[in-house]
């Protein structure tokens, strides 16, 4: 008898989570199957890395033949990060407006981390209190109309400097770096802008400063980036370490305090003469001055160096970039040229020169801008976001931790939405009422949603008035020797920003300004 009674007390325990493992496996049969995006096949560990990276050909447009194949949506996976990738406008549209809030946040990196002190900054900061507070301020103080306007006077004394800087080479019918001296201009009104002197008025080192901020570009962006973002910790880690991708990292973080903490100290100096008009650093001290904590964002020393590192990435390479690409495309386009001259020229009459003020009468102007932006997108890859719960794109899955890129380069070339995309066509915009704001899904240089670029009007306002400048003061050919031809429109990569890849030389012909 008791030898019966032990097999059955073994039974019990079973026969009492039977129910219960009934239900688990009722639910799981009847669990609605999640459907994903269309995804090329992965390798072990490195996932589609090796389809992002392909050699002799940009990251963007590898993106755009992938899609091609797989559709508008696809999942695709960097290393161990399920990664989206988003090719059309209305995937745009209903992921950057419909799932705004699911989709609006940052995917972690440890060298966006570092760079920007604990992610102290507006552009890489995860979604959250501190980041809509520090939007908010910088919006307010630095980024709206008054803002943007307070500063017009450095703007058009820089412009005027690069302008004269012309004048032997016009007088000998020599080429200038066209390519070098945008730069330059935006590296000195930025650096006006934020610290309220000339790179010769500073104690910064010149050079080295601009380095720095060229290796911080490369650095928090693409895939120089830490391995340890893409793969597992241990194997990250050792690949950073033996790459020397760690000690650089190291190197330039310290750099970026030591540049941006001087700036500040500097401005802190007691008996510092003060200038005519309140600079970015002036600006921000002064929130720090009233210790009055702003929700989660109590601005101290490390706030604004995060801020200005922002300021100096987004401010001075992109709308550099974007200049060059529209003197190219004009250097090419003769007719668009001589268009734009007319009209500068005969807004401006016999006052002699163009002024910010002027740029809102070039109508013409503003559309050889956004069909710039539209062909050549400083950015052709919007900034990852990461996605934070759970929502659908076309009517596929999206599933919480996954990073999104919207493909801006492959959606501003639909010809579903765009005739002839591949030509420079400004008159394309004559009878669209598109603007670059987020709400044309087709047409997103500055982003869209919680996410736009905040600095819109400060960029679209600087390039107009350096455009104005350059046509309204010289005309422009090819050096001698070459026809318009001759000027090739190829892509190299910097960080997120696609640039020329050979420097613009053109001569300038001084006409009247």
């Amino acid at each position: 008898m008791a030898d019966n009674t032990v097999p059955l007390i073994l039974w019990i325990p079973f026969l009492l989570l039977l129910p219960l493992l009934l239900l688990l496996l009722r639910k799981q049969i009847n669990k609605p199957q999640k459907h994903f995006p269309p995804s090329p096949p992965k390798l072990p560990i490195i996932g589609n890395l090796h389809q992002f990276t392909q050699s002799g050909s940009s990251l963007h447009q590898n993106l755009w033949r992938l899609s091609q194949k797989y559709g508008p949506l696809m999942l695709l996976h960097m290393g161990r990060r399920p990664t989206l990738i988003i090719s059309s406008a209305e995937a745009a549209k209903q992921t950057l407006k419909d799932n705004d809030l699911h989709c609006c946040s940052r995917p972690a990196s440890l060298g966006s981390r570092r760079l920007t002190f604990n992610y102290l900054d507006i552009a890489f900061s995860p979604y959250g209190e501190y980041w809509r507070e520090i939007r908010k301020i910088c919006v307010h103080e630095i980024f709206s109309a008054k803002g943007v306007e307070s500063y017009r006077s450095i703007r058009e004394e820089e412009v005027v400097k690069m302008i004269d800087s012309f004048s032997d080479a016009s007088a000998s019918s020599s080429p200038v770096n066209l390519t070098e001296k945008l730069f330059a201009l935006m590296s000195s009104i930025i650096f006006r802008i934020v610290f309220g002197t000339s790179f010769q008025g500073s104690d910064l080192e010149h050079e080295r400063f601009l380095r720095v901020l060229l290796d911080s570009r490369d650095m928090l962006t693409g895939f120089s980036s830490c391995a340890a973002d893409f793969f597992p910790p241990c194997i990250g880690w050792i690949i950073d370490r033996v790459s020397g991708k760690h000690r650089e990292f190291d190197r330039v973080s310290r750099e970026v305090h030591r540049f941006f903490q001087q700036a500040i100290d500097d401005h802190l100096k007691p008996g510092r003469t003060q200038q005519e008009h309140e600079d970015i650093v002036d600006v921000l001290l002064k929130m720090v001055k009233k210790q009055t904590e702003i929700g989660a964002a109590h601005l101290g020393h490390n706030n604004i160096k995060a801020v200005l590192l922002d300021l100096f990435l987004g401010g001075v390479d992109t709308t550099a970039t974007a200049m060059v690409w529209a003197m190219a495309e004009l250097a090419t386009n003769i007719r668009v040229m001589k268009k734009a001259q007319e009209e500068i020229r005969n807004c401006i009459g016999n006052k002699g020169k163009a002024t910010e003020i002027d740029t809102e009468q070039l109508q013409y102007l503003k559309m050889i801008v956004k069909e710039t932006l539209r062909l050549h997108p400083s950015g052709p890859l919007l900034l990852p976001r990461e996605t934070m719960s759970h929502f659908k794109v076309l009517s596929y899955d999206v599933d919480p931790k996954t990073t999104i890129f919207v493909n801006d380069w492959a959606i501003s070339r639909d010809p579903e939405f765009w005739n002839d995309p591949e030509k420079f066509i400004p008159e394309r915009f004559d009878d669209r009422s598109v603007d670059f704001k987020g709400q044309h899904f087709d047409f997103l240089p500055f982003g869209a949603g919680r996410r736009i670029c905040p600095g819109i009007y400060m960029a679209a306002t600087t390039m107009e008035l350096i455009l104005a400048k350059l046509l309204c003061c010289f005309d422009w050919k090819v050096p001698d020797g070459m026809n318009e031809e001759d000027i090739k429109m190829e892509e190299t990569t910097h960080g997120v920003t696609i640039c020329l890849k050979n420097p613009l030389n053109l001569v300038p012909m001084r006409y009247s300004c």
